[in-house]
């Protein structure tokens, strides 16, 4: 009986949403809605447009964007602390982690990048490469931004001279 008396005061005191279900919503951002920005020249190198197509809301984590790559650009050394996929959605890329080989990607191809891997990534010499990126944020932060990438370390097995 003593429930059904707080229910009871609280819906007179205007307090219905006490003890609702949380509101589900579905959400859709329609892309005329989404702008492109420039790289930021600290954190790429060459021309980059970046859109930020989805940010979740706590409690959700995932947060992703379309990244495009005019030749020869790249971003800089960086790591995500809690990993981060790339999907290569069209043109030829390249990735490398810290000491290894620089590999090639293209489109369709999927690239898992693990937690705490110093990495870059961006286009080739010869060609332009667009790809959705997606990371997960840990207390806020999605990724932490180095060094930029040389051309010597970028031309080693660029396709080009890395000029």
């Amino acid at each position: 009986m003593k429930m059904k008396s707080l229910i009871t005061a609280a819906v007179a005191l205007g307090a219905t949403t006490a003890f609702a279900e949380p509101e589900r919503e579905v959400s859709v951002t329609r892309a005329s809605s989404q702008v492109a920005t420039a790289g930021a020249p600290e954190h790429f190198t060459g021309s980059v447009k970046v859109q930020s197509r989805f940010q979740a809301s706590s409690p959700a984590r995932v947060g992703g964007g379309l990244v495009s790559f005019e030749a020869a650009a790249r971003t800089a050394w960086h790591t995500h602390p809690l990993g981060q996929t790339l999907i290569v959605t069209e043109g030829s890329g390249l990735v490398q982690h810290w000491e290894g080989d620089i590999q090639e990607i293209g489109p369709s191809d999927v690239v898992w990048i693990p937690p705490g891997v110093k990495h870059w990534h961006g286009a080739t010499s010869e060609d332009g490469m667009s790809h959705i990126a997606v990371a997960e944020s840990l207390d806020g932060k999605t990724v932490e931004w180095m060094e930029h990438v040389t051309d010597e370390q970028y031309g080693q097995n660029s396709g080009g001279d890395g000029e």
